[in-house]
């Protein structure tokens, strides 16, 4: 079985995370996709971000459609960091030997690839996969050299369509009173509306229907 593993903040999760992985999967032939919400991302450690249970139930909601995508908590119930190493090493382990592993990187993060938790045994782990994204290159990918010398050829670069939406945007279009409308899967808006969460409350002449 090849299983692909996409983690991230997903603060929240939003189409373009969902269309990327769904190209991915398609062209890797992999047999499913596991969604991971980061518990406590260490790399975002001077920002708040929304709660796991808010940020879990999102992804939950956004993927429920896809019956190749499922959704593990396994870094939100892991005591202490959010260090993709340790989730390889788990979801390994639940999966059986027998399972090849592919790590679902944005293009952008592998800039800061280096200075992750044990950077070099992730390729002993998986196949890392780098996505390209709106701004990013896939041709430099940040200092590989840096974690193991064979690095930049041991990854599978992947171009998608190109879709040009970020958690941060929406955070800040909600921050304004804007839509989000079609940003983020119709669930995840009404789930976000009903909790109030990012400091926002329901917009008066929304439409919900038309």
């Amino acid at each position: 079985m090849k299983i692909g593993v996409f983690g991230g903040t997903f603060d929240p999760v939003h189409q373009g995370h969902l269309t990327a992985v769904e190209e991915v999967r398609a062209a890797l032939a992999l047999d499913q996709i596991i969604f991971v919400p980061a518990g406590q991302p260490w790399l975002k450690a001077s920002r708040d971000i929304a709660p796991a249970e808010h940020r879990l139930a999102m992804v939950k909601l956004a993927i429920g459609a896809n019956r190749h995508f499922t959704l593990s908590d396994v870094e939100i119930t892991r005591q202490g960091p959010s260090y993709s190493i340790d989730t390889l090493e788990e979801l390994q382990g639940q999966h059986g030997r027998h399972a090849a592993l592919f790590l679902l990187l944005g293009a952008e993060l592998l800039e800061e690839l280096h200075m992750w938790h044990e950077p070099a045994r992730l390729f002993d782990l998986a196949t890392v996969v780098a996505i390209s994204r709106p701004g990013f290159e896939l041709c430099g990918l940040g200092d590989l050299a840096a974690i193991r010398p064979d690095a930049s050829e041991r990854i599978v670069r992947l171009a998608v369509t190109p879709v040009g939406i970020s958690s941060t945007q929406v955070r800040d279009r909600l921050s304004r009173g804007e839509s989000i409308r079609y940003l983020v899967p119709e669930a995840v808006e009404e789930y976000i509306y009903e909790r109030g969460l990012y400091g926002v409350g329901r917009p008066a002449a929304r439409d919900v229907h038309g």
